[in-house]
């Protein structure tokens, strides 16, 4: 009898773990406001030279070239299944039924920046403060969805999503280093320039929390400086003075994000942001890959994206690099995991999304 006994907790708690690891995700949504890292297809119907919705892009990806910059699955892609998901994050261009918006929706969107002049050379894009506009849609949709326009229900529901934004690397690579389009390099020092976006990010992850989020994910720029398009326009015979002077930037603009999440935290009601150093965590990453300066896919000249329709090497498994200035997917993969779970607080502050979604 104490044996059956001992047996029939033994199965309680075995189907207790079961329902705890296998049930509904930790969070009820994830909102993903980004640019090309994480778009998903919300610049497929643009105008713009911003666009990865062909061959070989996708060739990775069971439903093909989506709108992805990458061979296969991105970074919110993998983030998403970490969560639980059974599904990815759908892009907003492509949301039909109001239901789908409780999930969760993907704002990103190729070429944009935190200013919203960046990326206009290379045509449409939907800027930070126009992804924000999109979510205040989203959110009335979803206050009509819960209680009939009910405001406070929605924003009930949103409080407990998670909220990804990884946004400021356009501002740089689209902007900032493109003087023929941009007099940003010759109105401000890179200490100065990175003080400026700063301040604009602030006021727009205001709004953001103003909007109802409460769990967010501020993610930093990654070592754009060592991408193959970057280190090909670089001045000097192997383009280190360049790249050093990408990275130096982005850098600063970065060791400005830790201070800003405690600013947010003490000044705003609820508010739970952390800061994941996407520069720290890509760099960890280039020693597991063989290929780490050159793309998978061949280019078009001067540009950073694929040629179309053409075959992309075999062993995209080994290279960091997708396209000229994305990573593949299995870069993505890894990346995705250490944001999700990182025991480093060099790389997570003050910790990993896996603690925040239990915050």
């Amino acid at each position: 009898m104490a044996l059956q006994t001992r047996l029939f907790y033994v199965l309680v708690l075995s189907l207790s773990f079961c329902v705890a690891s296998y049930g509904k995700p930790p969070v009820p949504c994830y909102f993903v406001f980004g640019a090309s890292y994480y778009d998903n297809g919300n610049n497929n119907g643009l105008v713009t030279t911003a666009r990865s919705n062909f061959l070989p892009y996708g060739i990775d990806f069971p439903k093909g070239a989506t709108g992805r910059f990458s061979n296969g699955r991105n970074t919110p892609d993998f983030l998403a299944k970490l969560l639980g998901f059974n599904s990815s994050i759908p892009p907003f261009a492509a949301v039909k039924d109001d239901k789908d918006m409780l999930i969760g929706v993907n704002y990103a969107s190729g070429s944009s920046g935190i200013r919203s002049e960046t990326g206009s050379h290379l045509g449409a894009r939907y800027a930070m403060e126009a992804q924000l506009q999109h979510h205040q849609r989203t959110v009335s949709r979803i206050g009509e969805v819960l209680a009939s326009g009910n405001s406070s229900a929605a924003k009930d529901h949103l409080s407990k999503c998670l909220y990804s934004v990884a946004m400021g690397d356009n501002d740089y690579v689209n902007n900032y280093f493109k003087p023929k389009f941009y007099s940003t390099s010759k109105k401000y020092t890179p200490e100065q320039y990175a003080s400026v976006l700063v301040q604009e990010y602030e006021l727009q992850l205001r709004t953001l929390h103003d909007h109802g989020a409460r769990k967010i994910a501020l993610i930093g720029i990654g070592p754009l400086g060592c991408a193959p398009v970057v280190v090909r326009k670089s001045t000097g015979t192997n383009g280190s003075s360049y790249v050093d002077e990408v990275n130096n930037s982005l850098q600063i603009f970065n060791s400005k994000l830790r201070p800003l999440v405690d600013k947010l935290n003490k000044a705003l009601a609820n508010a739970k942001f952390i800061y994941l150093d996407a520069f720290k965590i890509y760099s960890s990453l280039f020693s597991g890959f063989k290929v780490t300066n050159a793309s998978c896919c061949e280019v078009i000249p001067g540009t950073p994206a694929c040629i179309p329709l053409l075959t992309a090497c075999t062993d995209r498994g080994n290279h960091f690099w997708w396209d000229a200035l994305h990573p593949s997917e299995a870069t993505n993969e890894k990346f995705a995991s250490r944001l999700y779970s990182s025991k480093s607080s060099d790389e997570a502050y003050p910790f990993d999304i896996s603690h925040l979604i239990q915050s």
